[in-house]
């Protein structure tokens, strides 16, 4: 075996926007200083909202001693805003934008404009038992921003669309054996429907889930937290316990105007309490990692997960980000013997215990909404497996994990002999997500209609102020006619063209993502594929 026993991840939103986001040279500047001097020593780092090139360079030198490897990925109109640094070198890369990915009129927004996708980079490690072992695939994304609460939010089907697309990225990877990680701003919350698109289409595991089952679901607010009924958690519990990366109270940037002035060079910054009250803390950026099905001498499991670049800028007293970091390490343990991972189970080999435990919150017979207010509920053999260290069932089929010893805690396995490649989510499910594509298809084709009347309606306004200025008795009326046509002509011939160019497109890439739904739905025993779309 020819490959390191442990891969240190990490990733971070850096709110690194060009003129707009505070401050951003040198906290990026110092980001890239914090990575250099972390421990334990990262391998593969993926950074979202990276937008400048220069910001890129500035972290890349100084990181460059432990990380000789980067790639700055390159999309739409101003930038992926992704990159990925490692230790090993980047043998294949892809830049793969979303089909939907908002719209041109929330200028205001960015998303449209930005060509948010998915970073890919195949980055061999090592060379292990055999030929597959040695390469991991990473796949860094920063998915569309929620501007509304869920299920009012308008850019809902775009997201799901999204988390569909990293779904079918990531079980690629794992049909070919990798080890695979995906990693970035995913914009959504624990248990929501992206979430189990990922974790189950995509056949991933949630490596914060798997360490601390018991994590919150959102911020206090989220009606699925909020049926837990627990306390409202403290700073500290949200960012050990509950892996909240954003809206903690422990980030300057989430501070009122007042706080934050009292930061800066010279001055005595306030000091957060680690029992403060937290209650708009919520997890927004994962780590998801598998180990595909090409193992023939060990396995990989999750060894610790952790929040960090939770220090401030030496000298502002400011976050480094309005995001934390989520930080990983994965281990390898080598495969000593062959286990039976039947269900039910239980066996002692050596020293080792091995059962499987039930993750309820994947059955495939109960909606989605049911299944997020049953994340956290366990029985007692769950409690005693992961202080023993088990094997672990996995979305998609059989996973386990082994503890080393007493002393070192459980490892939690990422993927086994029993992994199904093809993750099937529940038929109601796949009914609930055409639904949504229906409803916002019948939004769509309303504004289509509209816009395409806005043109008209100013073409049809244009001719009569071009026959009225020949009948006006004043040549100031005749100047008015003609600046309000040509105004509104402007406006309604940009209307115009995002009805025939944008929409039409969107459509189009919904139809796709429809007939693949459907497929899905037909696949996992929900009827027959109808022969066309159903609109």
């Amino acid at each position: 075996m020819d490959h390191p026993q442990e891969i240190n991840l990490l990733t971070l939103n850096c709110w690194g926007l060009y003129l707009l986001s505070a401050q951003r040279q040198a906290r990026l500047s110092h980001v890239g200083q914090v990575i250099a001097s972390s421990s334990p020593q990262p391998d593969i780092v993926s950074l979202q909202e990276c937008w400048t090139r220069e910001d890129y360079l500035s972290i890349r030198s100084s990181t460059r001693h432990i990380l000789p490897h980067g790639k700055f990925y390159h999309s739409g109109v101003f930038g992926a805003g992704l990159a990925i640094l490692s230790r090993w070198p980047i043998e294949e890369s892809s830049m793969i934008r979303y089909p939907l990915n908002g719209r041109p009129t929330a200028f205001f927004r960015g998303d449209w404009f930005v060509g948010k996708g998915v970073a890919t980079a195949r980055i061999r490690f090592g060379k292990g038992g055999g030929k597959k072992d040695g390469i991991i695939e990473v796949f860094n994304t920063h998915t569309h921003a929620p501007y509304e609460k869920e299920p009012h939010d308008s850019y809902i089907c775009h997201r799901t669309a999204q988390a569909w697309e990293v779904s079918k990225l990531v079980r690629g990877a794992r049909e070919r054996g990798h080890l695979v990680v995906a990693m970035g701003d995913f914009n959504m919350v624990p248990g929501s429907l992206a979430h189990e698109i990922v974790a189950v289409a995509g056949g991933m595991r949630d490596v914060w889930q798997v360490v601390h089952p018991d994590s919150a679901l959102g911020p206090v607010g989220d009606p699925a937290e909020k049926a837990r009924g627990r306390p409202v958690p403290t700073a500290e519990e949200n960012v050990r316990v509950n892996g909240v990366t954003s809206n903690s109270v422990y980030n300057t940037w989430r501070w009122g105007k007042g706080e934050r002035k009292k930061l800066g060079p010279g001055k005595e910054w306030p000091v957060i309490e680690p029992d403060t009250e937290d209650p708009r803390g919520q997890r927004l950026d994962y780590i998801f990692a598998s180990d595909g099905t090409g193992r023939e001498d060990g396995m990989w499991t999750v060894k610790d997960v952790r929040v960090g670049m939770l220090e401030r800028h030496p000298e502002l007293g400011c976050s480094l980000s309005d995001h934390f970091s989520v930080e990983a390490t994965l281990a390898f343990r080598p495969r000593e013997e062959d286990l039976d991972l039947g269900n039910g189970v239980e066996k002692k080999k050596g020293t080792a215990t091995v059962s499987t435990v039930s993750n309820d919150h994947y059955r495939r017979d109960v909606p989605w909404k049911e299944r997020r207010n049953d994340l956290t509920i366990r029985d007692e053999s769950d409690d005693q497996a992961l202080q023993n260290g088990v094997y672990l069932r996995s979305p998609t089929g059989s996973e386990y994990n082994v503890a080393n010893n007493a002393s070192n805690g459980p490892e939690r396995a990422l993927g086994g002999d029993a992994v199904d490649i093809g993750g099937r989510l529940p038929v109601s499910t796949y009914d609930e997500i055409l639904a949504m594509l229906h409803k916002y298809v019948v939004r769509e084709k309303t504004q289509r209609k509209w816009r395409g009347a806005h043109f008209f309606t100013w073409v049809a306004v244009l001719i009569a102020c071009l026959v009225g200025v020949w009948f006006v008795p004043h040549n100031y009326v005749a100047f008015i006619l003609m600046l309000v046509s040509s105004l509104g002509l402007v406006t309604g011939t940009v209307d115009g063209l995002i009805a025939l160019l944008f929409v039409n497109t969107e459509l189009r890439a919904l139809k796709e993502f429809e007939w693949e739904i459907l497929n899905a739905k037909a696949a996992a025993g929900g009827g027959p594929m109808p022969d066309d779309s159903t609109w």
